[in-house]
């Protein structure tokens, strides 16, 4: 065999890394063994894996070709080294989330899967649509549950859950007693909105199809808390998942807007992706997240 796990690992680092500085200094090495085992890699097959940008590296096109290959023979062979010393399910997982779903359903799922894989751990990211699938092509992270759609020959999307955005609104809004809001109602509110990008984001202009033109966005949030303590405070009216809204519609400190006349309903998905190898620990959090994923929605 012509290269060595240290040497994929050096090159797999700095992939992600785009410095080999910061590849060693995870790898617990010295800067010149990583670039010494970097480059012994491409001496030995006489290729380049990298471009040369100053202090950056940047995969070339055979570096990105290969590296799939080295992140899941890494994964096997740490596969193999658990199944030798007895722990058949261990490691971290990496698991992207969209907002709603990091702030409201990963967390009970991390806590069940600690209690049944204690050998185990989650490591979560939460970030837009957009971003998780970006992370999760770019092997940043392992896999992603989403709220949005997106396109990405790489990657794999499967149905999760169903989910269903609601309109909402401070009590004392002046439409909040109505039994059922107008397109003509919709256009006189002011909007308080997730940011262009989040699946939230696309599920609302996807409801709102013909009416985006005519509609007023007064302010733009990345935080669905933050989204809701504007709505409280008065500012506009909101659209976010009715399981973000479950407490403040219990409370009375927001209420539901009907809005009979527009779909709101959308699929939360599960994303991976083709080429990466699942260990065990991987392939025991998609089994508990396909579990729990035909739990119901909470009622309004």
């Amino acid at each position: 065999m012509r290269y060595s796990l240290r040497q994929l690992e050096v090159f797999v680092a700095t992939a992600q890394d785009e410095n080999i500085s910061r590849a060693a200094a995870g790898l617990a090495m010295s800067q010149s063994a990583a670039s010494g085992a970097l480059r012994e890699l491409e001496e030995q097959f006489g290729v380049q894996l990298f471009d040369r940008l100053g202090k950056r590296l940047r995969l070339s096109e055979l570096g990105r070709q290969v590296r799939p290959q080295a992140e899941n023979l890494l994964a096997q062979a740490r596969a193999f080294e658990q199944s030798l010393s007895g722990d058949e399910v261990s490691g971290r997982v990496q698991v992207g989330a969209t907002l709603t779903i990091g702030n409201y359903l990963a967390v009970p799922l991390i806590a069940l899967f600690r209690a049944r894989y204690p050998q185990a751990d989650i490591a979560l990211n939460v970030a837009n649509t957009k971003t998780i699938a970006e992370q999760v092509a770019g092997f940043e992270l392992d896999i992603g549950l989403v709220e949005g759609e997106f396109n990405h020959p790489d990657l794999e999307s499967r149905p999760w859950r169903d989910d269903e955005l609601t309109v909402f609104a401070a009590p004392g809004h002046p439409l909040a007693s109505k039994a059922a809001l107008s397109d003509r109602d919709l256009q006189s509110l002011g909007w308080i909105m997730r940011e262009p990008g989040s699946g939230t984001r696309q599920t609302f202009e996807r409801a709102m199809h013909g009416l985006l033109p005519d509609l007023r966005i007064v302010l733009e949030l990345q935080h669905t808390e933050a989204i809701k303590r504007a709505v409280e405070a008065g500012l506009g009216v909101g659209c976010l998942s009715r399981i973000s809204l479950v407490e403040a519609f219990a409370r009375g400190s927001l209420v539901p807007l009907q809005v009979p006349a527009r779909d709101f309903t959308r699929q939360l998905n599960i994303v991976t992706h083709r080429k990466k190898f699942h260990n065990a620990a991987l392939r025991c959090w998609l089994q508990l997240c396909l579990e729990q994923g035909s739990g119901t929605l909470p009622t309004r």
